[in-house]
C-alpha cells in the first residue's frame, strides 16, 4: 500500500483536523505503543496552508530526530499562538479590517514568521521523517508550487527552509503578506520565490500528493517500485478538511449583484472570494478522488472527514478569540462522533453513508491498516537484512 495524509487550509480551523489526528494516533499508539507518531505510518503527508503548518509539525525532526510535535498537542498549539498571529482589536476590529483592504493585509504576519524560525532553525525540506508535500502559488509567474521531499533530495535549489515553506503556504491574499526567499542549486545559481497561499492552487492537496506519488513511481523511485500509475486501488488515504459554511448558505447571486470589488473581498468580516476559490478548490479534489476510488471498487481505502455545517464566527479563518477557539475544538471532539460522510456529486453537501459507523469508528480501522502495513514492512526489512 502507498498511505497518504492530506490536511486542507484553513487557517485558526486548523484545531478541527487537530483533534481529528489526535484520535488517529491514539488509536495507532493503542496499537503499537505510545513512542509511535503519525509520521511512522505515512508515505507522503500533504498540507495546504495551516494544513501545511500541521504537516511540518508532524514531519519536522526534533533533536532526537523524531517528530516535533505529537498530534495530540496540535490544539493547544492553536489555542496558544492563533490569538497572536491573528490578533482582535475588540470593537474597533471590523472597521479595522474593513480599512486593511486599503492599506494592505489584515495581519502583518511578524509572529507568524519569528515563530517558525524559532521552532525550525536551520531545518530544511529534505530533513522531514517522512516524505511530504506542499503547495504554494507564484504570484510573479503565476503558477502553483509544490515543494516536496522528493524534488529537495533531487536538486538544493528545491531545498528551501521549512520555516520559508511554512510561512508562503500560509500567506492568505488579504490576511498575510507574500512572502520573498531565495535558493541556491549545487552551482550557486540563485532561485527566487514570491509566494502566497497554496490555497490558491489546491486548497485539499490530495490530489496534489497522488500526482507527487505517481511522478515518483514513473521515475521508479525504490519506495514504490511495486506500484504502478494506475494503481490507484493501492492508495490509502485519509483526506481532512478544515469545515465550511456551505450549509449556512451565507452568499446568494442577488447579493453578490449588488458587489464591487470590496464587496468580494470584504463582507461582514469574511472574504466571498476567498471563500469561493478555497472551497471550489478542495471539493473538485474530493470530488475526483470519490468518484476514482467508486470506480476502481477500492472506496474503503478513501477516508473524508468533513464538517460543512459551521456558521458565524467558526467558518472564519482568523476570529482567533477563546471563545471561538475552544467552540472549533468542540467542533473537532463532535465530528469524530459523526457518521462517516460522502459528497453527494448533485448537491455538493456531505451525506452520511447508509450502514457507516462514526468517524471514529472509520479511523479505528484505518489505523488497524496502517498499523500492518507498518508491521508487514518492518519483519521485510528484518528478512532483507
Amino acid at each position: 500500500m502507498v498511505t497518504v495524509l492530506s490536511i486542507d487550509g484553513g487557517g485558526i480551523r486548523g484545531i478541527i483536523p487537530g483533534i481529528i489526528l489526535a484520535s488517529l494516533e491514539s488509536k495507532l499508539q493503542e496499537l503499537d505503543g505510545n513512542d509511535v507518531r503519525i509520521a511512522d505510518y505515512f508515505d507522503v503527508i500533504a498540507g495546504t496552508s495551516t494544513g501545511a503548518l500541521i504537516t511540518v509539525m508532524l514531519a519536522a525532526p526534533d533533536k532526537d530526530d523524531r517528530p516535533l510535535y505529537a498530534a495530540k498537542d496540535i490544539s493547544n498549539f492553536y489555542l496558544e499562538h492563533c490569538p497572536k498571529i491573528f490578533p482582535q482589536s475588540g470593537v474597533l476590529r471590523p472597521a479595522l479590517n474593513f480599512f486593511g483592504v486599503f492599506v494592505g493585509p489584515k495581519y502583518d504576519g511578524k509572529y507568524l514568521h519569528s515563530l517558525l524560525r524559532r521552532l525550525l532553525g536551520e531545518k530544511k525540506l529534505h530533513q522531514t521523517l517522512t516524505d511530504v508535500v506542499i503547495n504554494a502559488f507564484d504570484i510573479k509567474y503565476l503558477q502553483p508550487v509544490i515543494f516536496s521531499t522528493f524534488k529537495a533530495k533531487e536538486d538544493a535549489a528545491n531545498d528551501p527552509l521549512l520555516s520559508d515553506v511554512c510561512i508562503s503556504t500560509s500567506a492568505a491574499p488579504t490576511y498575510l503578506p507574500p512572502h520573498y526567499f531565495e535558493t541556491k542549486d549545487s552551482h550557486g545559481k540563485i532561485k527566487s520565490y514570491n509566494l502566497v497561499d497554496g490555497g490558491v492552487a489546491a486548497n485539499n492537496p490530495a490530489l496534489t500528493a497522488m500526482t507527487e506519488i505517481s511522478r515518483e513511481i514513473i521515475r521508479n523511485n525504490p519506495s514504490f517500485l511495486t506500484i504502478r500509475p494506475t494503481e490507484y486501488g493501492k492508495f490509502l488515504i485519509i483526506s481532512l478538511g478544515t469545515g465550511s459554511a456551505k450549509q449556512e448558505k451565507k452568499y446568494n447571486s442577488k447579493m453578490a449583484a449588488k458587489w464591487g470589488l470590496l464587496g468580494w473581498l470584504y463582507n461582514d468580516g469574511h472574504s466571498p472570494l476567498m471563500d469561493s476559490f478555497t472551497q471550489s478548490s478542495a471539493d473538485m479534489v474530493d470530488i475526483h478522488n470519490s468518484v476514482l476510488f467508486q470506480a476502481l471498487k477500492s472506496e474503503s481505502n478513501y477516508l473524508r472527514i468533513q464538517d460543512d455545517s459551521l456558521v458565524g464566527d467558526a467558518a472564519s479563518v482568523d476570529i482567533s478569540t477563546e471563545e471561538n477557539l475552544r467552540n472549533l475544538v468542540e467542533i473537532g471532539e463532535r465530528l469524530l462522533k459523526k457518521p462517516v460522510s460522502r459528497v453527494n456529486l448533485d448537491t455538493g453537501l456531505f451525506e452520511p453513508l447508509p450502514g457507516e459507523d462514526t468517524n471514529e469508528d472509520a479511523l479505528t480501522r484505518f489505523a488497524k491498516h496502517l498499523s500492518d502495513e507498518h508491521r508487514l514492512r518492518q519483519a521485510r526489512g528484518l528478512l532483507l537484512e
